[in-house]
């Protein structure tokens, strides 16, 4: 999911982001919360059933576990018509942000810190993941646990795999899930998620489950699903070091660039010191010095008119999570408030977003007739339509930021 802020990519895109899927509320269209995920009789999911027993029988899923993870599975018609369904829905950022890190889910996540403040002192001295950015991850999957998700794993699985666009991906999920049950972890009843089978409080989909859950609590199961959140928070913490969380360095820290600021510098291939960036003018918001926290990458996530960001390595790491900027910048931000930092001191651009692929075509389009060339119109952001960006800005006096969001393409309509 590495694109320039949409928020919400296609759902079939996401179900295989690791170790989460598409849960969080603030990313789905509303129409979702009208579904009722009821099990209905279906012949030909039973047919299948019937013929995927000796399959997973061979992947070393004892007949037992089979039958009672099977015996109140059932068709889902509702989780299908998602997985067919799955149109492209940007969200502003600006509107996703006051979501992420709204005054409610800070102030959720400072008692919940306060709550669990022992365990994630303990979780973070295991792993050396930031607690705050565990507690994060958290409340952007499901709200500290209160959207956790109740649709029967299962049968969603299940039926995903008998009648879905993605039938081999989802028969390996649930292969991982009746592997899950088999060894103890938890029971077919409170085996639940979302409809493309993500669980537990920090939505791991069952094959990240398998590679990077942990028992915390030291119980003998590693039980993601418990109101006791230790061993889902732990998971998390387990995963981002796995992916080499870089103890003591921020995902990323807001900056203030200077008037005729050079824009062609704001590209992840680009990493420099602080000093460099220092050279170049950019300072912290209140004009003090940037921290040297190592190699660092400048972002504008809505162009030149909103805020601008140093990131870290730690901010691909978050990545590794969902690699949405949008969840990444969300993430770091609301563990930053969690913390006891303030809120940006530059607000994001009101109603800028990312383009949808027909809206990415038609900016080419009209850059190309316009004299402009992009190398081609494929609907696709790169560096041949990032360089049209910036020479058609130049021509109009417009900062240099070579952003491909709506109010460019309404300068070129």
């Amino acid at each position: 999911m590495r694109f320039a802020f949409l928020v919400a990519v296609s759902l079939s895109s996401a179900a295989q982001a690791a170790p989460d899927s598409i849960l969080r509320p603030e990313l789905r269209p509303a129409v979702m919360s009208a579904r009722t995920y009821a099990m209905v009789s279906d012949a030909g999911f039973d047919a299948w059933v019937r013929a995927f027993r000796p399959r997973a029988l061979a992947a070393e899923i004892l007949a037992p576990t089979f039958d009672a993870a099977f015996a109140g599975a059932g068709f889902i018609p509702d989780s299908i018509a998602l997985d067919r369904n799955q149109a492209e829905f940007i969200k502003p950022l600006a509107d996703y942000m006051a979501t992420a890190a709204s005054d409610d889910r800070v102030a959720t996540g400072r008692a919940m810190l306060a709550q669990h403040g022992d365990l994630l002192k303990r979780i973070e001295a295991a792993y050396g993941v930031d607690r705050h950015v565990v507690l994060a991850v958290w409340g952007m999957e499901s709200n500290f646990g209160a959207r956790r998700g109740d649709v029967p794993l299962i049968s969603t699985l299940a039926t995903l795999s008998y009648d879905g666009r993605r039938g081999r991906f989802f028969e390996q999920q649930l292969i991982a899930a009746l592997k899950i049950l088999q060894r103890g972890d938890t029971v077919p009843q409170s085996m639940t998620g979302s409809w493309a089978g993500a669980m537990g409080h920090t939505q791991f989909m069952p094959t990240s489950y398998a590679a990077y859950a942990v028992d915390f609590t030291g119980d003998g199961r590693r039980d993601i699903w418990a109101d006791d959140p230790s061993d889902a928070l732990a998971s998390t913490a387990a995963y981002l070091a796995h992916f080499g969380w870089t103890q003591g360095q921020p995902w990323g820290v807001e900056v203030r660039l200077p008037n005729g600021f050079d824009y062609s510098a704001t590209a992840r291939s680009v990493t420099q010191s602080a000093g460099d960036w220092a050279a170049l003018g950019v300072t912290l918001p209140g004009g003090d010095p940037v921290m040297d926290n190592g190699l660092a990458s400048l972002i504008t996530p809505t162009g030149a008119g909103g805020p601008a960001f140093l990131v870290y390595r730690n901010y691909d790491v978050i990545g590794r999570y969902n690699n949405a900027e949008a969840y990444i910048i969300g993430v770091g931000h609301l563990g930053d408030r969690i913390r006891g930092m303030g809120p940006l001191q530059h607000p994001f651009v009101a109603a800028e977003r990312g383009l949808k692929r027909a809206e990415r075509v038609a900016l080419q389009q009209r850059l190309t007739a316009a004299g402009y060339d992009t190398g081609g119109v494929d609907g696709k952001i790169g560096p041949a339509t990032r360089r049209a960006i910036r020479a058609f800005q130049a021509s109009r006096g417009l900062p240099q930021d070579g952003y491909a969001g709506v109010n460019l393409l309404d300068r070129l309509r």
